[in-house]
């Protein structure tokens, strides 16, 4: 099969205070997002989320709907957000053909039916990073770049989190029902993400590492904030951050992440911020 799909289930906080290492990574570490000629999704609980990736390398890959969707075609309920990760390639929508170079977005709305991703070169084929949540209204399909993000300058040299944040697929940029992403990029020389760290009840996420050097790896922080746990994770792996859980990492070198939540809230600054010296 083309597409491989998982489906995971929501844990109570008392519950996940209780997890060894292994269960942690059962419940909340997505291992696989991309595979040569496949596409990998994972289908949560939380909010109806839905993470994965494509990568087209001997021809193109249709998303086609999965069976716990129980819909004709994969957006007929749902909207669908995708940032290009790896070499040039196109998405076809309905026949309408979108270019896509590294780190652009690309959002799609409920309703379009066919989903095609292509590559430019086998050599160097693109890796689609997607993430989808129910809709209940139909937007139109956008093509999102850099130059059209809502870019902010964060952190610090002096505390190891100096990040620029690309809002790309945000209230700011483009209409959605509920489905936020974007992309931050940690400097050279620093490797914390999201600290401050923070919860937001109204939203659940999922964080998709990539960029990270080989040898390296990823150390994310997930939990509540009286009760944190980690995960070690290496280039190209996702993690899902359920509402009530802390989500923050650090790394043996610098990385990118890209960051995709929904809910019932659109406000980026709807969060609750808890400092460095008060988390356990």
């Amino acid at each position: 099969m083309t597409i491989h799909f998982e489906e995971r289930f929501a844990s109570h906080p008392s519950d996940v205070k209780h997890y060894d290492t292994q269960q942690l990574r059962e419940h909340f570490l997505i291992e696989k997002v991309m595979e040569a000629d496949k596409i990998h999704l994972v289908y949560s609980h939380y909010d109806r989320y839905i993470a994965g990736g494509a990568v087209p390398v001997t021809g193109s890959l249709e998303l086609t709907t999965i069976e716990p969707l129980k819909a004709p075609f994969f957006c007929y309920r749902r909207e669908l957000g995708i940032i290009n990760v790896g070499g040039k390639g196109t998405v076809t929508v309905d026949g309408k053909v979108y270019s896509m170079d590294f780190k652009e977005a690309l959002y799609i709305g409920q309703g379009s039916e066919k989903i095609l991703f292509s590559s430019e070169n086998a050599n160097q084929p693109a890796r689609y990073y997607m993430n989808s949540a129910p809709a209940h209204k139909e937007f139109p399909t956008r093509h999102i770049t850099l130059k059209d993000a809502n870019v902010l300058q964060m952190g610090s040299q002096q505390t190891s989190n100096e990040r620029q944040i690309n809002q790309l697929l945000i209230s700011k940029v483009v209409e959605t029902c509920q489905l936020q992403m974007g992309m931050t990029e940690l400097r050279p020389g620093s490797v914390w993400n999201t600290m401050p760290a923070h919860t937001h009840s109204r939203r659940m996420e999922v964080y998709f590492y990539f960029n990270v050097p080989d040898g390296q790896a990823i150390c994310h922080f997930m939990g509540q904030p009286q009760e944190t746990r980690h995960i070690w994770m290496v280039n190209e792996q996702a993690v899902i951050s359920p509402n009530w859980s802390i989500h923050s990492a650090a790394g043996t070198a610098n990385y990118i992440f890209i960051w995709g939540m929904a809910g019932e809230n659109l406000d980026y600054a709807d969060m609750d911020v808890v400092q460095p010296n008060q988390l356990r």
